[in-house]
Formats: C-alpha cells, structure tokens, sequence
C-alpha cells in the first residue's frame, strides 16, 4: 500500500514548481482540504503569477529598446558614480541577445545589492560583450564630470567594439551627451530598456566591489558602507584624516576648507 504523501512534502513540490508543474500538481492537489496544502495552492500560484508579470515588464523593456533600434545592433550604457566624494567613475556597457529576459532588470538603484550580485552574473552570462570602464578621480578634478562622461563612454563602446561587435545604435540614458552620431537618449532609460538597465547593475557592482577593495586600503573612510558617497561618517573622516589618493579634491573642498565665519 502506497504511503500518502506529508502535506509538507506536497508544499516543498508546489514551492520548486514551474507554471507547467504547477499546473499538473494542482490537479491532482485540488481536492486535498488539508490547510498546508491549500496554503501551498494559492502561494505557488500567487508566486508563479509575479513571475508571469515581470517576464512580461522585461519583454516590454526589449520590445521597446528594439523598436528604438528598428532591428540594428544596440549597446546600452550607464554610469554609476557621478557623485561620490571618492572612488572613480564607472560606465557599463553591455549588447543583450533580443531574447535574454532576465528577470529582475532594473535601474541598479531600486535592487538590493544582493540582488545587483545575482543580476550581474547573469548579466555577463548570457550577453554577447559588455564592459565597465573607470574615470579616476585625478581625471575627473582635471577635466570635470562632463568631459570624463564622453571619454568613458566612448572607452566603453571601443572595447565592445573590440569584442568584435560593431554597434549601430548606442542607448544612453538621460541627457544628450554627443559624444557619438550613433547616440539615441532615452529619459530614465535604466528603467526602459533592458540594456541600459543591465549596464548599469554591471557598472554597480563592479564599482561597489572596487570601493570594498578601498576600504582595505583606506580604512578610517568606511568605504565598505559608503562607497565613497558623502556620508556623515566620511565627511568627519576628511576632516580629520585629510584626503586620499582616491578622492575627488574638487568635490571635497567644503570639508577641507576652513570657514569663513
């Protein structure tokens, strides 16, 4: 005589399953009036509806970058770090497959770094190149933010290039910054196409990890938790330790001057 199943082990099939498993296992569950395994019912359901919803938000994401692309090779690039008192610029760089849905894309700013960390992986898995190209601070007090921009964008379009992809359409998101004829603006473009929001994940966590590396380095700043941004931690840290190596002496002057008054 078979043993019946646990309604534990029931609610383990329905956590793991996909829609068509789910689909089978709902059948054949329907009737089974035990608390745990209605409770599994609905949940894997629920469950399996919010992925249907976010495979779709991407989907839209590629659909739209295509139809700014009208069917030619795009690359989408993001910056990250235009603000922080220290640390470089980054800009990622990636050229997607039309049919990599990875669920999750999004403006790198709305994730939690685990899930930055995760999206990254599968970002450099399944794309046909990307890159992450940095701006060091010495630069960017030399030049300023507007000058380094084009020169990391460009770095990055050369090395994608490199890779042996010639894109004809580069999406930027924001601004216009005509550093390339090729260059089509899409306003709050890491949340609409799916390449730029894939470039900027890719230039996060590459940035955040350089910046844990830093903190190594130059302990007292706490650059493992601000990654170079202006926290009250790291503004006292300047003003009592003076600046690194990494720093942006322009961005710093108002916690390395003495006031006025």
């Amino acid at each position: 005589m078979e043993t019946p199943q646990t309604a534990a082990s029931i609610a383990a099939m329905f956590k793991a399953a996909d829609a068509r498993e789910f689909a089978v296992l709902e059948r054949s569950f329907a009737a089974d009036t035990r608390r745990t395994v209605q409770n599994a019912i609905n949940a894997a359901r629920k469950r399996l509806e919010a992925e249907a919803l976010e495979e779709q938000r991407v989907r839209e994401m590629l659909e739209f970058q295509g139809s700014l692309a009208g069917g030619r090779v795009l690359v989408g690039l993001d910056e990250v770090g235009r603000g922080p008192l220290a640390g470089p610029l980054a800009v990622g760089a990636v050229v997607l497959p039309q049919d990599a849905v990875i669920a999750g894309l999004n403006d790198s700013k709305q994730l939690s770094e685990k899930k930055r960390s995760e999206l990254a992986e599968q970002i450099k898995a399944q794309a046909l190149g990307w890159s992450v190209q940095y701006v060091q601070p010495a630069d960017i007090d030399s030049h300023g933010m507007t000058a380094c921009l084009k020169a990391a964008f460009s770095a990055a379009v050369a090395d994608i290039e490199a890779q042996g992809i010639m894109p004809e359409v580069i999406l930027l998101d924001g601004n216009p910054l005509r550093f390339d004829p090729r260059e089509v603006n899409v306003v709050k473009g890491d949340a609409k196409c799916a390449s730029i929001a894939a470039a900027s994940i890719i230039a996060k966590v590459e940035r955040d990890s350089l910046m844990v590396r830093y903190s190594a380095e130059y302990p007292q700043y706490g650059f493992e938790s601000n990654k170079g941004y202006g926290s009250a931690q790291h503004q006292e840290a300047i003003r009592q330790f003076g600046l690194t190596p990494i720093h942006r002496a322009s961005f710093c002057r108002a916690f390395t001057q003495e006031t006025l008054f």
